[in-house]
């Protein structure tokens, strides 16, 4: 008889899922004064989110009648075949008639190989106005955190340049806090782009969409709890009968209990931890947090295979 798991996720509490800081707003507000010097914008995305997880406020803050790309970043992670269909749909929503699948840890990526020329072509025939008489393309770089910005515009710099990163990367969302400087990518013809922050939207108004951010880490762990992901990961797991973690985490078949699959996974790692007890002793118990981090950790590298969280 096959095993039974959760039909659903149980609801979470939304400000749980909500994270719009200070410096998002602060971001948002210095992107929108510098678009009257922008003539392309690329907006960046994970592909393993490719509907959910975009921020829908920048077709309307941001992005207007600038021309615009659509790089679907970490294509590695997700299903070959699945590539068109995503496209389609984006394309029929009139969305963004221009979409790359890149992975910008790949120096020979051929959506980062395509990418320069495209937004040179959109550049050179879209209506530039006051800037229509410059020799110099300025492009500004907007996406969710942790989706790979910082590591577009380094890839690119080194590409183009041969120069060492010019801009900081982070496993952990929000590391760029505000508008950079101008980074010159290219000399010829001279193009220079803007890093930006991650923003969110304000407000999260989808339960799962919020969980798949987080399980993505756009948003950090901390804040919705790296169990409650783990949960939410396991739950996706065994709803598309992806068991590959029940070999990670040292068990002997799948399990749709979290705890028992993170204590299953502390004692594999060897992690426990030394509590103290009401009575004053000590006792020592399967450090799940950690497990937990290791978990998320696997599925963000790959290690479960491609998955598409979105539905297509």
């Amino acid at each position: 008889m096959a095993q039974a798991f959760r039909p659903s996720f149980p609801l979470i509490r939304k400000e749980t899922l909500q994270w719009f800081p200070g410096h998002m707003g602060k971001g948002l507000r210095q992107m929108q004064q510098k678009l009257k010097s922008v003539d392309c914008v690329i907006e960046i995305h994970d592909a393993r989110i490719p509907f959910s997880g975009r921020n829908e406020d920048f077709r309307y803050t941001i992005r207007g009648i600038k021309p615009h790309i659509l790089v679907m970043n970490k294509k590695d992670l997700i299903p070959h075949e699945i590539k068109s269909k995503i496209v389609e749909k984006i394309k029929s929503s009139d969305d963004c008639q221009h979409v790359l699948f890149t992975n910008c840890k790949d120096h020979q990526c051929e959506g980062v190989r395509r990418l320069f020329p495209l937004a040179k072509k959109l550049i050179v025939n879209s209506n530039r106005y006051h800037r229509s008489e410059l020799g110099e393309f300025c492009i500004m770089i907007i996406g969710v955190p942790n989706v790979g910005k910082s590591s577009l515009v380094n890839i690119l710099r080194n590409k183009h340049l041969h120069k060492k990163s010019a801009s900081p990367v982070g496993a952990v969302p929000g590391v760029t806090r505000s508008v950079l400087n101008r980074i010159k990518i290219s000399s010829d013809p001279p193009i220079f782009v803007l890093d930006t922050p991650g923003i969110l939207t304000p407000k999260v108004t989808n339960n799962e969409s919020g969980l798949k951010l987080a399980l993505c880490a756009s948003l950090q762990d901390h804040l919705v709890g790296p169990v409650v992901i783990a949960d939410y990961l396991l739950f996706r797991l065994n709803r598309d009968s992806n068991f590959k973690y029940v070999e990670f985490m040292g068990m002997e078949k799948p399990s749709d209990n979290i705890i028992e699959v993170l204590a299953a996974g502390a004692k594999h790692f060897n992690k426990s931890l030394r509590v103290k007890t009401v009575l004053g002793d000590h006792v020592i118990r399967p450090d799940i947090e950690t497990a937990a981090n290791y978990m998320l950790r696997a599925f963000r590298k790959g290690e479960f295979g491609p998955v598409i969280l979105d539905n297509l």
